[in-house]
């Protein structure tokens, strides 16, 4: 493996990506070909002569990003997340040529470059760019972590939820990869915590858990909670009405939105005038954070619900979770063994119709001839 960029290279074993990522489905600007993987984890196989945190058989995780400027003021307090210039795990345009991990010059973006992400034998990394994974915790349960984990820990600490513990009330709005994950550190860190689901089916996951359900698609049952939440964590990336759960929040309270519907929220300034509510939004967490949350687990015993499948299954598994039809909160693939075995095929599934998958309108895809000739506009 090349040590020549940064100075860590990993043996990828398991990794997780995003279906909206995959088809366009955000106002983002997408870079095909793409080779997703955000959350992964494996084992150090090499590192180059500058390393100074890791040494060959670390267990290690990347995130979500490979760089940053390292200057600006997000940088510089430990909110690399938010540096205009961040260079995200896959699919980001960069002007590396060749400097940084595996990425490929795209066609229409003036010579830049994509990054290609943790579906590989090997990604090679900046060392400040790597984590240490709790050593208690199974490896694959951990990978979800890295993106899930992080995207709901970093709002509780920031408003406050780990310090108030049970002084404060939390609400958390669906019970997918995302929200089962908020659930588990919500409860760790001592707060009361209710659980808002239009699925009836997931009443008895949530209430082992320790949390209390609510039924959204109940009005009586959203009436009772109105007024009842300091926090309310909005998981969600369907496109919903957040006006509902705004009118949970008690004065002053907070609906963070860590979901990513495709279209604009509707609502009016009254809905938040009212009580002073805020409706605010967060973003994974810096690299600082992010260890602070895989220690947090760890010392927790918190990690992901995951489906463990071989490469083979992806069309399968993204079938399941559009219908949201997996007990399971989270597919993790395993890569370590299928990516060396040679030449092997992604299993089709009926079900996915390339000409009905819906690009997003203010969605920049390149090159554009990575886009079936039905999804045109």
């Amino acid at each position: 493996i090349s040590t020549s960029f940064g100075p860590t290279a990993r043996r990828s074993i398991f990794s997780f990506f995003r279906t909206p990522d995959v088809s366009a489905e955000w106002p983002s600007t997408f870079a095909y070909p793409m080779v997703p993987g955000h959350e992964i984890v494996g084992v150090v196989k090499s590192v180059g002569a500058e390393v100074t945190k890791f040494r060959v058989g670390d267990h290690v995780g990347v995130g979500c990003l490979v760089d940053s400027c390292r200057s600006c003021e997000g940088c510089t307090g430990g909110n690399e997340q938010y540096c205009d210039n961040l260079v995200a795990t896959y699919s980001s345009l960069t002007d590396w040529h060749g400097a940084g991990p595996k990425t490929k010059v795209m066609e229409g973006h003036g010579g830049k470059e994509s990054t290609f992400g943790g579906y590989s034998q090997a990604i090679v990394v900046d060392e400040h760019f790597v984590l240490s994974l709790p050593p208690k915790l199974e490896l694959a349960r951990v990978a979800p972590l890295l993106c899930a984990g992080i995207t709901t820990y970093s709002p509780l600490v920031h408003w406050k939820a780990k310090e108030l513990g049970p002084k404060m009330n939390v609400g958390v709005v669906g019970f997918g990869g995302l929200g089962h994950m908020a659930v588990r550190q919500s409860m760790a860190m001592g707060n009361n915590v209710v659980v808002f689901s239009t699925s009836e089916s997931k009443r008895q996951a949530i209430v082992e858990m320790g949390a209390t359900f609510i039924l959204s698609r109940d009005s009586a049952q959203m009436q009772a909670a109105q007024k009842t939440q300091h926090l309310i964590i909005d998981t969600v990336s369907a496109q919903h009405d957040v006006v509902p759960l705004l009118d949970c929040l008690k004065t002053d309270g907070t609906l963070c939105m860590v979901g990513l519907p495709p279209e604009d929220l509707k609502l009016h300034a009254f809905d938040v005038v009212g009580k002073r509510r805020n409706l605010a939004g967060s973003l994974i967490g810096g690299l600082r954070e992010t260890q602070e949350m895989l220690d947090f687990c760890g010392s927790n015993g918190i990690s992901a619900d995951i489906q463990l499948i071989p490469p083979t299954k992806l069309n399968h598994a993204m079938v399941a979770l559009r219908k949201n039809a997996s007990p399971n909160r989270r597919f993790v693939i395993d890569i370590k063994e299928q990516m060396t075995d040679g030449d092997w095929e992604v299993e089709p599934d009926a079900e996915i119709k390339v000409e009905e998958q819906k690009i997003h309108p203010k969605a920049k895809v390149c090159p554009q001839s990575a886009v079936h000739p039905a999804q045109r506009q």
